[in-house]
This record gives C-alpha cells, structure tokens and sequence, in this order.
C-alpha cells in the first residue's frame, strides 16, 4: 500500500556549474531539497538508504496547538485601554531600542486577516499550502502574527518587534489541521525567502494519527505501533531539517526555528499530570516555548503548559490582533511563541548591526539572557527552561 512520504536530501550541483562556481560558491552548502512521494514501505527504505537521502518519513497529520480555556486568569489579562500589554512589558519590548527593523520573520499557522490594521505598513508574502481560502479563517495565526510584528492597536501594544516590515505568512492549517509534508515544504519556502525567524504554534496530533490508522481498519495495537515509528521518523526529519538550517546559517545568515511545546498539561487538576514537549518543537535545533503567567508572587508556570521546554514566554491572558479586526485575548504555548519570535527579532536586529548574525550567536543571545527572575518561587525548572525570553536593552 502506498502512502506519501516526504524526503530530505542534499541536492547535487551539475558539474559544469561546479566549474564555473566561484571558490566561495564551492564552501556554500546549498538548501536541502525537499519532495513528497507516493511509495510503498520497501520503496520508501530503499531511498532511505541511499547517500544523498537524510531522512525519510511518512506523512502524519498536523495540528493549531489551540488556545486553552482557564477557570481564572487572574491578573494576566491586560485592562482595557492599557497602553502595553502585560507580555511586551514582561520581556522589556517596551523599553528595547531594537524593533526588528531589516529583519524578516515567518509566521507558519492558520493564515492572517490582511486587511487588520495591526499589519499597517507590514509587507505579507503569502502562501497556502492547505486546499481552503488564502485567508485566516480561525483566527489563530492572526493572533500570533499580531503578538510577533503587530503595530499598535486602539492605543494598545501588541507586538514585540514593531518594526519589522517584511513577513512570510504560511498557511499550513486549515480547518481539518495540516500534514508534516505541508509544514517542511513551508519552512523551506520561507528559508529560500530570507526569513531570520520563523515562529510555528503547530504540532503533530499523535492522537488524531491513531484514529486516522484505525478507521482505515489497523487494529488499534497495530494503528498505535505504526503512529509511534512514524512519530519517531518524522522527529528525525525535522532534526535532520534543522540541522541542514544549521549549517546553512554559517554561510548564509540566521534562520532560527522557534516552536511551541504544546498545551497538554494539566496542573490545575492534578500537579504531577504534565506532559513533556510535543514535536517538532521536541527535535533538537528547534527553540521549544512554555507558557507563563502572572501573579501577585510572581510569573507562574501556566497550567497546561507542556515541560521540557527550552525558554518561556507570556502565554496567559494575551491580548492580541482578532481576525475582522480589534483586539482578542487567548492562552497557550502558542501565545508564548510568538513573544520568543518576536524577542529573537529584536536580537538579530541588534546583531545584525554590527555583522554579528548567524545563527548560532542568536540562538545563544535568545536563550543566554532568559531569566528566572520574578518567576513565582518554588518553580520546577524543566518547566521553564532557561527562563523569560528578554530583548536587548542596548
């Protein structure tokens, strides 16, 4: 039975181009090619082995991380009219004298509302990689794209990185969610763009995967089975995916894969129900976000958010862009993802100043200058990371 399957390999220059190819031309690696093929399983392990290929997995459903719903968000929730929004202050937005100007960022989710007047100003490139409309017909992008790039709305500070003027907008979900094949081919395009930072509040609905397998008539021991190694395979993918990135970074600029750890804890019902990040932001070379909150004693690990993550954002109470226009509030390591997107905007425009960016040198800044400071005592630290993302403050 054939199944699409996507492939990552390193694609081969024709000889006469190595010829003519300037010595530095020769040292660049170039972008790792990326194709999606219908084959069957032996097919697909003989391509697996061959020298070029990095890495081979099926294609498995994709989901929005989804905003959660909360009893009591207490204080997190900015007043009306509130000048700033509680996140921007928290990781000291607000006070940077970086705004993300000249650099380009890539928002890969549900699509934008255009015409929001919190994208003012903003150049969109857009591309959908779902089968529905080009625009955002949940919301969910809008809102995390306002929180990254947003210009103020109704007096209200939204965004983190307010000068950013060029953004890569992938819709790589729809109203049925997604597929791996759609989210690796969208990280593609927005690298071959230029995107210095690409923000993803996605993840892949293991879950959904199962059921999928046992519709087709799997008996569920076999449908679990299979989802674990195509889990496992697709995790490898990404890795493999990020670790290409990595190596392009030294040669050409700063790409940096920032990803949400997923929403699946439940602490409020019981402390020791947490579960660990959710790929692909688990696979290493992506920059996984928990969520924080507030409160009198401090900054508080949010409910559901998932442990194990690598830095924290403001991810309870965001008040951000709402598709139609105006203005919404949502929780969720989705909402956290976008403060680290828009934070590591900040940084490669502070870097980029002075010849400094690539890659790796953001990552360490982005995450060097974390901080568990004013995070509410008692915190366990897998579930924060290194702590509050901070933008530059000179």
């Amino acid at each position: 039975m054939k199944r699409n399957y996507v492939i990552l390999s390193t694609p081969s220059k024709p000889r006469a181009r190595m010829r003519e190819a300037a010595p530095a031309d020769l040292g660049s690696p170039q972008s790792p090619k990326v194709d999606v093929s219908a084959l069957d399983p032996k097919t697909a392990a003989d391509v697996a082995s061959k020298k070029s290929v990095k890495a081979v997995a099926p294609v498995i459903p994709m989901k929005m991380i989804a905003p959660v719903s909360l009893d009591n968000e207490g204080p997190a929730v900015t007043a009306a009219g509130e000048p700033v929004t509680w996140g921007i202050k928290a990781v000291g937005a607000h006070t940077s004298p970086f705004n993300g100007d000249g650099i380009v960022v890539a928002v890969l989710d549900s699509g934008i509302d255009p015409t929001h007047p919190a994208f003012n100003g903003v150049e969109l490139v857009r591309r959908n990689f779902t089968q529905e409309g080009d625009d955002d017909q949940d919301g969910h992008g809008t809102h995390c794209a306002g929180t990254i790039f947003g210009r103020d709305v109704a007096g209200t500070r939204i965004g983190v990185a307010t000068g950013v003027k060029k953004a890569f907008i992938g819709k790589v979900l729809g109203k049925g969610g997604g597929g791996s094949d759609q989210v690796v081919q969208a990280i593609q395009w927005a690298i071959t763009g230029g995107a210095n930072v690409i923000s993803m509040s996605l993840g892949i609905d293991f879950p959904g995967y199962v059921k999928e397998l046992e519709d087709e008539g799997m008996p569920t021991e076999l449908a679990t089975s299979m989802a674990l190694e195509d889990y496992r395979l697709n995790i490898l993918l990404f890795e493999n995916f990020a670790s290409f990135i990595s190596t392009q970074n030294a040669f050409l600029g700063a790409s940096l894969l920032i990803a949400a750890a997923g929403n699946e804890s439940r602490r409020q019902i019981d402390p020791d129900f947490e579960i660990a990040v959710s790929p692909p932001a688990v696979a290493n070379g992506f920059v996984s976000v928990a969520a924080l909150g507030t409160s009198p004693e401090g900054f508080t690990v949010a409910p559901f958010s998932n442990w194990g993550a690598r830095v924290s954002g403001p991810g309870v109470g965001i008040i951000s862009a709402k598709t139609g226009g105006g203005l919404t509030s949502k929780n969720g390591t989705s909402m956290a993802t976008p403060h680290v997107a828009g934070v590591a905007a900040l940084w490669a425009q502070k870097l980029s100043a002075t010849g400094e960016l690539n890659g790796k040198l953001l990552s360490d800044k982005l995450m060097g200058n974390a901080t568990t400071n004013g995070i509410k005592a008692g915190f366990a630290p897998r579930n924060v990371g290194a702590g509050m993302v901070q933008a530059p403050q000179n």
